[in-house]
């Protein structure tokens, strides 16, 4: 049984792409019009190794130890080996006497482009989220011509060389014989028509750019890189196509007091050390409002409060994230001699005038992390 592998170059395990790259390389080397009528021969293996290697249902029946071209007289069947093949290999494109009514002329309209902008929010604009007014440069659809392309009063032509068919023909040499195969036009690139007098103020593209002020509804729970699309809003089209998509990338300024995390917000709080002690109660200003924050007695530095309900808002989702109140106990430094021998006399009651030194577990909460972060500020 013949070797289609060994003929195409390629091991027993390579992919439908490889075996089709190998082929294409092979048959171009072996050309008649290049390597002569010696090659001849040579190009009749190439091409029968492909049509079995290039459909998957002969090359298992190859790969079981059946050579399907000896089991149906060595004919390519229509998946395999065909004359598709042969003009993509050769040609670069579909070919006959009927390809150019087929495919008909190129349309000169596109679609726009889409355009990215970026806009920033701020910390508490990202928890409620804001409705905001965004400059871009767009592309509209030309005043003077309204996307035609063409001069006030004029309009296109039939390209004279392609009758307006939008390609022409050329007859070619191949294994086959003499070919006839399309192109597009060079003269009107593919149209069918060409522009002889172009709109003076889009030079012939049918749109103009200008500065426009697009209001954006950003909602609650973006964050830095969140993109917000906005269909149909983009640049305007070649010769009056359609709206590309707009898309707005958010970027969030950090806060000075505020650090996020997910749809949670945290904050550090100072309290003073007798607060700690004896317990309050203190009024924090949150992005709702202020808020009381019982500080129980006995608070130590680094216990977390837990305000449900006053985090970020949930992108697309109802509710919002908790704010976590870290809580920070300070330690006086500027004493009068009053508060001295106030404080001297307390740890004279609590028997702390010298105490034993003694080292505390290390945390591994969820949150030591960011409680380190917090304090390291």
């Amino acid at each position: 049984m013949k070797d289609y592998y060994g003929v195409l170059g390629v091991s027993r395990d390579a992919s439908e792409a490889e075996i089709k790259k190998a082929y294409r390389k092979l048959a171009r080397e072996l050309h008649p019009d290049v390597a002569g009528a010696e090659g001849e021969e040579r190009f009749k293996e190439v091409a029968a190794a492909y049509d079995v290697l290039g459909n998957a249902d002969k090359r298992a029946q190859y790969d079981r130890g059946v050579d399907p071209r000896a089991a149906s007289g060595g004919a390519g069947g229509p998946q395999g080996f065909g004359f598709e093949d042969l003009f993509e290999t050769f040609f670069g494109g579909g070919a006959g006497p009927f390809a150019a009514q087929q495919r008909g002329p190129a349309s000169r309209t596109q679609r726009g482009g889409d355009t990215l902008v970026h806009a920033d929010v701020t910390l508490e604009e990202a928890v409620f989220g804001v409705s905001r007014e965004v400059p871009v440069d767009l592309a509209d659809v030309c005043g003077t011509c309204h996307g035609s392309c063409c001069a006030p009063g004029t309009q296109p032509q039939r390209c004279a060389q392609c009758q307006g068919t939008g390609q022409v023909q050329r007859v070619a040499r191949s294994l086959l014989g003499q070919v006839m195969t399309t192109q597009p036009c060079p003269n009107c690139r593919g149209y069918g028509t060409t522009i002889t007098q172009p709109c003076p103020d889009c030079s012939g593209q049918g749109r103009q750019h200008s500065r426009h002020h697009v209001r954006v509804d950003i909602p609650a729970g973006v964050e830095t890189g969140t993109r917000i699309r906005m269909a149909g809003v983009g640049d305007a089209g070649v010769a009056g196509g359609q709206r590309g998509d707009l898309y707005i990338e958010i970027r969030e300024r950090a806060h000075t007091s505020f650090e996020r995390e997910g749809d949670d917000l945290h904050c550090r709080l100072e309290v003073p050390m007798t607060a700690a002690a004896l317990g309050t109660v203190l009024t924090l200003e949150t992005f709702d409002g202020p808020r009381e924050v019982e500080v129980k007695a006995g608070t130590q530095s680094g216990e977390t409060l837990r305000l449900r309900g006053l985090g970020v808002g949930r992108l697309q989702r109802a509710g919002r994230g908790d704010l976590h109140v870290h809580l920070h106990v300070t330690t006086p430094h500027d004493l009068t001699d009053e508060q001295a021998d106030l404080l001297r006399r307390l740890a004279d009651l609590r028997g702390e005038e010298r105490p034993e030194a003694r080292l505390a577990p290390l945390g591994g909460g969820v949150f030591s992390k960011l409680r380190d972060a917090f304090k390291g500020r």
